[in-house]
């Protein structure tokens, strides 16, 4: 269960990356005050965790019902997972989220960024959902689920942490350490999105095996 836990943890932590929501948070809240700025941050990741446990829960049946395979969608979703690893080494990911945030502060009718961009599609994005899926559907039993569900908590926290502390914290670690520590995470990324794909490939083809 622990390294259930350990690897839940990580696959969810560099997917929804709180180190690289922070910087975008705080630029798209500059001209908030802290009680507001603090509402949003609290109000996007309860968001974000209801998309997230919605789809662990019932993203499966939802697949049956749309007659998507389980092992396709673990291919599709390594794929997809694979893509934002890319992003991340190059820098691609944080480059679109800045662009997204200027759209978003280019828009004086915009105040309340809690629900878009924050928690859909930064936090709850395609590759968190994706994720949250594939592990929930990859270890049956209510005991591993809650496991999961307890890391993706943790990872929340330390998310709604990282909005919370977003300008001291990016004050602390700076731009450089901040590009060095996504990179970091996209190695990591792309391994585990290549083992997503390996086990969707196995499943669909037990000759491979």
């Amino acid at each position: 269960m622990i390294d259930l836990f350990i690897s839940a943890f990580v696959t969810l932590f560099v997917v929804i990356d709180p180190p690289g929501c922070a910087p975008i948070y705080a630029s798209l809240t500059t001209g908030a005050s802290v009680q507001q700025r603090r509402s949003m941050a609290i109000r996007a990741t309860l968001i974000a965790g209801g998309i997230l446990i919605f789809f662990a829960m019932f993203g499966e049946a939802l697949l049956s019902f749309l007659h998507i395979d389980l092992d396709s969608f673990r291919i599709a979703g390594g794929i997809m997972l694979f893509i934002i690893a890319i992003d991340m080494v190059f820098e691609k990911r944080t480059e679109r989220r800045e662009q997204r945030a200027e759209k978003i502060k280019a828009t004086p009718e915009v105040e309340d960024v809690s629900v878009f961009p924050m928690a859909m599609p930064m936090l709850a994005g395609p590759g968190s959902i994706a994720s949250v899926m594939l592990l929930v559907a990859k270890n049956n039993g209510l005991d591993r689920a809650l496991v999961i569900f307890g890391a993706l908590l943790l990872v929340l926290a330390l998310t709604l942490a990282a909005l919370l502390a977003a300008g001291p914290l990016m004050r602390l670690i700076g731009n450089k350490a901040e590009a060095v520590i996504t990179r970091l995470l996209g190695v990591l990324l792309a391994a585990l999105a290549a083992q997503f794909v390996i086990d969707g490939l196995k499943a669909s083809f037990p000759s491979l095996g």
